[in-house]
């Protein structure tokens, strides 16, 4: 067996389910190259690109004209290359040549899930060149589609277009409203004028969605259009924008984030111009599935290091590995890992529906799953962070040393808090479902199905319930009241919204002894008092919660 079908046997489990045989079958064959591309050649190019070969602003040429280039190093260019080319973004769109059909999200995110494990800072541009793909393909006139959508979908047949999205503005942030890039009309097509102050992906992208007002258009939200803009011209000099400086960031290095001008740059009308920002959200939703995602890549690498650097370390005359504490957090970590993996892609199962079939899904559907978004957007984030915090430690000194991955692995995770909204957004985001579409009743349906019938003790029930009934008790607390008081308990609904469904999650998917276990471990993780644990559960059942890498590690 190899190291990709034990190492990732959870993630294929998932994908058996959901996708159909003949996809399965090519889906597996294509992770496993995939998967040694991304540990054998794209792992040590992004040690390169984040300690010595970082993107760097060519301002001027030798005759001092702006330029406003984006160099990047020759092993960046590569990665980028082959993961188009293994059709992360194209195979959502277009077909595979092999089935003579389309993949789906599910498979793409697979994708994106183990390239997050290796570089999750290249997974950024992927996710804005999958965003631009879904506005185009979805909103764009005819014109437009046939001229840039085969170039963003390219696989290497031709030219690859990367995307970005431009939303952020210095004065707005996550008040779009507030955004000030100013369109004015020029025969067929707009002209944009205005600074959007963090560009990801400038330079490199060949296109960029970017909300801007059209000149008489009512302020808000609500005055914004949505544009699609070339970087350069045909000519292929620059489409009249200007790079001011590139961000210098904690961490995801690799992908290059700068103040931008726009100084009567081309740009052409995608759809409504009354719905530029509902087009923009439905791309924003996308880049938050894509945020998990990133997430439990970075969960799963710090958890397999800290694994594998545990199983080598001796201290006090035994492998660290057989110390109870050392076995306690391992256990946990797996447990979460798996529930959190798992949860997400049942959430993109969903995702895939909206996104692709709005004629076959409920006003509920969309609801429940904008709420799943912001909800495991928010924790796998945090989670992240948590991972790599306990893999360091772990690791104890050599954990903060830069020759292992683990502080690459923080500093990355700790922008995944941010981009595409802090946890203070999405909890407004998870108020807002609840006023609008009383999502909260729709959570509580769900969390009974999820529970009911299935075959483990009723004590393991017990903490759900409670917290179900603490969680009523708050939303029945704050109707009625101001929208101060709303905001200030939104995050903690939220939170609670979250520790429920996980763990009902986790009784939901058993289908073995293990899977129970599982299950238990994530409950008591999230409702245990942290007293005296007399059974040790976590170290009772390590051998058999961490067998899948065990085998790993002896097979390596």
């Amino acid at each position: 067996m190899s190291a990709f079908h034990v190492e990732e046997s959870v993630l294929l489990t998932i994908l058996k389910e959901k996708l159909d045989p003949k996809l399965y079958e090519y889906a597996v064959r294509e992770l496993e190259i995939f998967y040694d591309k991304c540990y054998n050649e794209f792992d040590p190019r992004a040690v390169h690109t984040d300690r010595e070969g970082q993107p760097k602003l060519v301002k001027y040429d030798r005759f001092g004209d702006d330029v406003s280039e984006i160099w990047v190093n020759e092993g960046y260019k590569k990665t980028a290359k082959d993961t188009y080319n293994a059709g992360i973004v194209g195979y959502v769109h277009k077909p595979i040549p092999e089935l003579g059909r389309k993949g789906n999200y599910l498979y793409s995110f697979a994708q994106g899930y183990l390239l997050s494990q290796v570089e999750t800072g290249f997974y950024c541009p992927v996710t804005l060149t999958m965003a631009v793909a879904y506005l185009i393909d979805h909103y764009a006139d005819e014109e437009l589609r046939k001229k840039y959508l085969p170039h963003v979908l390219s696989t290497g047949e031709i030219e690859m277009y990367e995307g970005a999205t431009f939303l952020t503005e210095r004065q707005g942030g996550s008040d779009v409203g507030a955004n000030e890039v100013k369109a004015v009309q020029d025969g067929d097509h707009f002209r944009l004028y205005g600074e959007k102050y963090f560009a990801s992906n400038a330079g490199r992208c060949g296109v960029a969605a970017c909300l801007a007002r059209i000149e008489g258009n009512e302020p808000g939200t609500k005055g914004l259009s949505l544009f699609l803009v070339p970087w350069r011209k045909e000519d292929g000099s620059l489409n009249h924008i200007q790079v001011r400086r590139l961000k210098d960031k904690l961490g995801v290095r690799a992908v290059p984030s700068a103040e931008i001008v726009f100084d009567g740059s081309t740009a052409y009308l995608i759809g409504d111009p009354k719905k530029g920002f509902y087009y923009m959200m439905e791309a924003l939703n996308l880049s938050r599935v894509s945020n998990a995602i990133a997430s439990v890549g970075i969960m799963k690498r710090a958890l397999k290091e800290a694994y594998a650097y545990a199983d080598w370390r001796e201290a006090f005359g035994n492998k660290i590995i057989r110390y109870p504490m050392i076995q306690q957090t391992l256990t946990n970590l797996q447990a979460r890992f798996e529930i959190q993996l798992s949860a997400l892609f049942e959430l993109i199962e969903i995702f895939d529906q909206v996104m692709n079939h709005r004629d076959d899904v409920t006003a509920e559907q969309v609801a429940m799953n904008r709420l799943l978004i912001a909800l495991l957007k928010a924790r796998t984030a945090d989670e992240s962070i948590d991972f790599s915090h306990e893999s360091i430690e772990i690791h104890g000194g050599n954990g903060y040393i830069e020759d292992f991955v683990t502080p690459r692995l923080l500093r990355d995770a700790q922008v995944l808090s941010v981009w595409e909204g802090t946890a203070n957004i999405l909890a407004l985001e998870v108020l807002r479902l609840i006023k609008k579409y009383r999502v909260h009743e729709l959570f509580f349906q769900k969390i009974e199905s999820m529970i009911n019938g299935y075959m483990i003790e009723k004590r393991w029930i017990n903490p759900i319930e409670k917290e179900m009934e603490k969680l009523k008790s708050m939303l029945t607390f704050i109707q009625g009241e101001n929208e101060d008081t709303q905001t200030y308990h939104a995050k903690r609904i939220a939170r609670s919204m979250t520790d429920i469904y996980l763990a009902a999650h986790g009784i939901e998917r058993i289908e073995s002894e293990r899977d129970a276990i599982i299950a238990k471990l994530m409950i008591d993780h999230l409702f245990g008092d942290d007293g005296l644990d007399s059974e040790m559960f976590p170290v009772k059942y390590f051998d058999q919660i961490m067998n899948i890498e065990k085998e790993r590690i002896h097979s390596t």
